[in-house]
This record gives structure tokens, sequence and C-alpha cells, in this order.
């Protein structure tokens, strides 16, 4: 059969094919598959990383959702009979009915153009997910495993830290790819908690305090929260209403939302 069918990148999907098989052997010695293990790519693509795991876990699922890649991906995997190929959206797709007899683990070259809000989809369905490996835009990495402090640090730094772990791996130069993008990649491995350390008591109330946070990132707490907290609550939160939002660390902002809830509660 032929392994090389030719196939054109679609900027449309963000395509970026990996080609460098030094990169793809270290992605899957830090994914580190076992037989067993239930794990899903998304982007397979061609199939360069799919075939470094699934040589390991010998059965895999993928969403793909580009349909002319679909039987490429099957030419190139054709010795494994236990690959399932999904045509799908991820965006859309509902990663729990992988999960029936236990939690799965994603991996995937996510597109830099859908990869935060992909990432949202799976956080929101993180307890039926172990740990998940992406390839994303260096920036969006270091903006995930940001620290307080850190300029890159904000919302999506927050969210993210506020469901899992999140350690950035390694970067990946652009001559890694066809067609080769024009900035670095970087591999991310994010853990999701199974129990949260800093618990908040409504998801949407996090979600909102966050965004009035980082609303004005060179504003202060103050000025971000006017009308929502005066002076007295940020003494009650023993929190400076004089710091900028880059200073708060998770538990803070989780803090923050708890204490806008009991408040909110109290006057209702």
């Amino acid at each position: 059969m032929n392994k090389t069918q030719p196939h054109k990148a679609r900027k449309r999907f963000g395509q970026n094919f990996l080609h460098d098989h030094g990169v793809i052997r270290n992605i899957v010695a830090c994914i580190a598959p076992k037989k067993g293990q239930r794990i899903v790519e998304i982007g397979p693509g061609k199939g360069a990383l799919t075939q470094g795991i699934i040589a390991a876990t010998e059965s895999m699922d993928v969403v793909e959702l580009d349909r002319d890649l679909i039987p490429i991906l099957k030419v190139n995997l054709f010795r494994y009979p236990d690959l399932r190929v999904h045509e799908a959206d991820a965006m859309k797709f509902d990663f729990s009915q992988l999960a029936t007899e236990g939690n799965i683990r994603v991996v995937g070259n996510l597109p830099y153009n859908i990869s935060t809000p992909l990432i949202f989809h799976l956080l929101s369905q993180a307890d039926i997910i172990d740990n998940m490996h992406f390839m994303l835009q260096k920036e969006v990495v270091d903006r995930l495993a940001a620290r307080p402090g850190d300029n890159l640090y904000g919302r999506l730094s927050v969210m993210t830290q506020y469901y899992c772990q999140v350690e950035s791996l390694f970067v990946v130069g652009p001559e890694s790819f066809d067609p080769a993008p024009k900035v670095d990649s970087a591999i991310v491995r994010m853990t999701p908690y199974r129990e949260k350390p800093h618990l908040a008591n409504s998801l949407e109330t996090l979600e909102r305090t966050v965004r009035l946070g980082f609303q004005q990132r060179r504003k202060t707490l103050r000025n971000n929260y006017k009308g929502i907290l005066n002076n007295e609550d940020f003494e009650a939160l023993e929190i400076d209403a004089g710091l900028r939002p880059e200073r708060l660390d998770v538990p803070d902002y989780v803090k923050i939302a708890n204490y806008l809830d009991n408040k909110e509660a109290a006057s209702a």
C-alpha cells in the first residue's frame, strides 16, 4: 500500500504536520503510553504521532475533522485494526462517551486558532481525563504555565490552574513541521486534580471574578472590582486592593469568588 499519499495542509483547519522523528520520539516518551490505556488523539493528521502511541497501546481513538485525511490515516496505520477513527469536530465532541471503562488520556497537536476554547471544552470534562499532552503555540503554553507576577499570567493561567497542574515540557521549532509555522511550539502536560486544592462554590462566579479581575490588567483590584468590592470587603478578604490582578494566585481568586457568593446570598 502507498503510505505517502499527498495531502496539502489546509489553513482553515490550522494544519501543520509534524515530521521530525526525534521530536515525535520525545513526545511519545513524555506521554509514556502503556497497553490497556484509553488514549484519545485530537487531530491525528497523517498519523505521525499516532503510530508511536498505538505501537505501545495497540488500540486508540482519534478525532479528526478533515474527512480527506481519514483514508490516508487508515492506510498509514493499516497494521492496527483497533484504531478507532471518529470523524468529528473536537470542539463539539463528547469525550465522556470514550470513558466507558475508566478515564481517558488526551493528546494532540492542536491548531493554534482553536487551542484555548478546545482546552476549556476538555476541562469541562476533566473528571474523566487522567492527563493531557498537547503541542501548542509556545506563547499559549507560557500563558498556561505562568505564575503570579509573570507578564503572561492572566485569565487563562488562573482558570487552567484551577482545574489542573500545568507543566511546560519542551520547545519545538518551526522546522519540525510541514508547512513550518511562523512561531515556536511547545509541549505541555496538564493533569486534572482529582480533588481541587481550592474549591469554588460556583464555577460561574469564579469565571466572572477572574474575568473582571483581568479586564484592565494595568489597573488595580480596587478599580477593576469597583462597585462590587469596597475597602471593607478587601480588608475582610485580607487582600491588598492596591495590587494589580497578576499579583493574585488561584487561591486568592477562589477566595474572592466565594466571598462574593456569600455576600450575594446574605443580601438576598
